[in-house]
C-alpha cells in the first residue's frame, strides 16, 4: 500500500513538473524524499555486472548526453524516470538513487561520487569493467573508481 500511495504522489509531482506547476528543483526535492524514506518503488530486475543499491541525488553536467545515459543504463542499471527535453535533461534511478544527467558547460564538474554495490570484490569489478571496455583506476583521491563518458570518476564501493 506504501509503495502504490509513493507512486501516486510521484506521478503527481512529475505531472504537476510537466504542467510547469512545479520547479525543477520541487520536483527533485520531492521525489529525493520519497525515494529517501523507503517508499519509491523497487527497480526491475536487470542483467547488469552491478546492482546499485543507493545514493542519493548527484547532477552531473555532460557533453554527450546520449552516451552518458547509455553509461548509466548499462553499467549501473538505471532507468529513465523522465526527461526534460528543452532544457536536455535525463533524470535516471533505480530503488533510491536518483542521477540527473545535463547537457550543459561546464561538463565534467562533479569531483566524484560513489555508487555502493552488491557483493562487491575488486577483482571481478576489475574484470567485469574491463569487458566493458572501461579502465578500473584506484587512487588517494577517488578509491576504486572507473570514469563515466563525460570523464567524471564513478567510486564503485561495498554495501
Amino acid at each position: 500500500m506504501q509503495t502504490a500511495i509513493a507512486n501516486l504522489v510521484a506521478a503527481d509531482q512529475v505531472a504537476r513538473f510537466d504542467a510547469g506547476t512545479l520547479s525543477r528543483r520541487q520536483l527533485l526535492k520531492g521525489l529525493t524524499a520519497l525515494a529517501a524514506a523507503g517508499a519509491a518503488a523497487p527497480a526491475a530486475a536487470q542483467d547488469t555486472p552491478f546492482k546499485s543499491s543507493r545514493i542519493d541525488h548527484i547532477s552531473v553536467q555532460t557533453p554527450d548526453l546520449a552516451k552518458s545515459t547509455e553509461f548509466y543504463r548499462t553499467i549501473f542499471g538505471l532507468n529513465v524516470i523522465n526527461e526534460d527535453k528543452p532544457n536536455e535533461i535525463v533524470r535516471m534511478g533505480a530503488t533510491r538513487i536518483i542521477v540527473s544527467l545535463h547537457h550543459k558547460p561546464p561538463f565534467g564538474i562533479v569531483d566524484h561520487f560513489a555508487i555502493a554495490i552488491d557483493d562487491f570484490n575488486r577483482e571481478a569489478a576489475t574484470a567485469t569493467l574491463a569487458r566493458h571496455g572501461l579502465e578500473a583506476q584506484n587512487n588517494l583521491d577517488y578509491g576504486f573508481h572507473v570514469r563515466d563518458p563525460a570523464g567524471v570518476p564513478v567510486q564503485i564501493v561495498a554495501t
